[in-house]
């Protein structure tokens, strides 16, 4: 595994969860780091602080990342403050709600593209500069979901389909940026329990239910993401490229 000592890391959406602990992961493998928040400042001030306690550079800031503007801008000043754009880990995204195939109307429709498409299509127009710059190469990790391989569960169709979209944006991505030395890969977790992601959208009874079906007998916690993604991440002059790791337990097996 690569030196990550030093590494100029961008992470979207990581005030909580899965976001937060990458960061945290990430922190501690010795990067600097910009820190994306879109709904609250507590998980950022924690992790800047932590980074900042080891000597480590450290900001977070806000934007709207389903605007384009919003989105260049704070890439911009996370390049800015860095120094430049190493990893990327793309993060951001969400169910918005179950909505049955007979409930979806156009604007939910749309929004769900957005949070989990759009936001990963602007992040990464904007970064592409900064991550072009890096003679030892660069690494994008990309959130994609157990959803996105096997549709979800009922209620989640709109959620599954950005989540599979996600899948084929990595694989087509690391064909189209690795002449620039970049590689780009992807997660798909399962069921990973204490996100807001399942404390909002699945039910207790629900949750006991899938980890019966998990090979391992547990679900997952935001650390067992973690780990995935700094690998990966920490990969950045390696040979894997368009792969995805799935974090699941064993109840999705390829």
């Amino acid at each position: 595994m690569g030196n990550l000592t030093g590494k100029k890391v961008l992470i979207t959406g990581a005030e909580q969860g899965i976001g937060f602990s990458t960061a945290k992961c990430l922190i501690e493998a010795g990067c600097d780091i910009y820190i994306h928040y879109f709904s609250g400042t507590e998980g950022p001030e924690k992790l800047a602080l932590m980074a900042e306690e080891r000597g480590q550079k450290a900001m977070f800031g806000y934007a709207n990342l389903t605007d384009a503007a919003e989105t260049e801008k704070c890439v911009a000043e996370a390049a800015e403050f860095l120094g430049g754009i190493d990893i990327l880990v793309n993060n951001v995204g969400g169910i918005i709600a179950r909505k049955w195939l007979g409930e979806i109307e156009p604007e939910y429709w749309q929004t769900v593209i957005d949070v989990n498409m759009t936001t990963m299509l602007n992040v990464t127009q904007s970064a592409l500069p900064y991550l072009k710059q890096n003679t030892e190469g660069a690494s994008i990790v990309n959130l994609s979901s157990l959803a996105g391989r096997s549709g979800g569960h009922s209620g989640s169709l709109s959620y599954s389909m950005t989540k599979g979209a996600v899948l084929t944006w990595t694989r087509s991505l690391a064909a189209e940026l690795g002449e620039f030395g970049i590689r780009v890969n992807a997660v798909a977790p399962g069921l990973i329990l204490g996100t807001r992601f399942h404390n909002q959208h699945t039910t207790k009874e629900s949750a006991d239910n899938t980890v019966k079906s998990i090979p391992l007998g547990r679900a997952g916690d935001s650390d067992d993401v973690a780990r995935a993604i700094t690998y990966l991440a920490s990969e950045y002059d390696g040979f894997i490229s368009g792969a995805t790791l799935d974090i699941n337990g064993g109840v999705y097996r390829m």
